[in-house]
């Protein structure tokens, strides 16, 4: 007669069901960990496109390449600048804006000293420098060689600025052009 040892068949069974949901398991934490590593790594080909996008940006402003504004700012662009000014100005006003830059300081140049990326949004701290040999805002030229610095944030989609917020040292620009802070009376 045969004799069946139904614990020993139950236990091999069950043995073989945890083992083959702890493999489930370990699969499925690895997908959801392969799937995580690929939004990693997914951001970090975005912010190292939108680098590359405002390093574009500075270079075509220092070369006064004024194409920069209709080929890498959206249409409905908007300049913070001071950065809490709640109007916004358009894409075609900050050009408006930079070529007067140009002609006053013909040398005018921006550097970035240091970029962070985050998501779609780019910090820069950067540092510009020029000559005053035009007229600038009412200012006759000066020859004074200048520098200044300040921050500009972008935020990006589909490869263009939206939207940037500058916040420069206006004040100490104007001091080094040779105008002075006087208090009113």
């Amino acid at each position: 007669m045969c004799h069946i040892n139904f614990k020993l068949i139950i236990m091999k069974k069950l043995t073989l069901i945890i083992s083959v949901l702890f493999f489930l398991l370990i699969g499925c934490q690895n997908n959801q960990t392969k799937e995580e590593l690929e939004n990693y790594k997914a951001q970090a080909v975005l912010e190292e496109q939108n680098q590359v996008l405002v390093t574009k940006v500075f270079y075509r402003l220092n070369q006064q390449d004024e194409k920069v504004y209709t080929e890498l700012y959206s249409d409905d662009y908007g300049w913070y600048f001071p950065a809490n000014n709640t109007e916004k100005l358009t894409r075609e006003e900050e050009a408006g804006f930079v070529k007067l830059l140009w002609s006053a300081f013909p040398d005018i140049q921006w550097k970035i000293e240091e970029m962070i990326a985050s998501g779609n949004s780019v910090m820069v701290r950067f540092t510009n420098t020029g000559t005053h040999e035009g007229d600038y805002q009412g200012l006759p030229p000066t020859g004074n060689k200048w520098e200044s610095g300040g921050v500009w944030i972008a935020l990006i989609k589909e490869g263009r600025l939206v939207e940037v917020r500058e916040e420069a040292d206006v004040l100490g620009w104007m001091q080094q052009l040779g105008m002075e802070l006087q208090m009113k009376e």
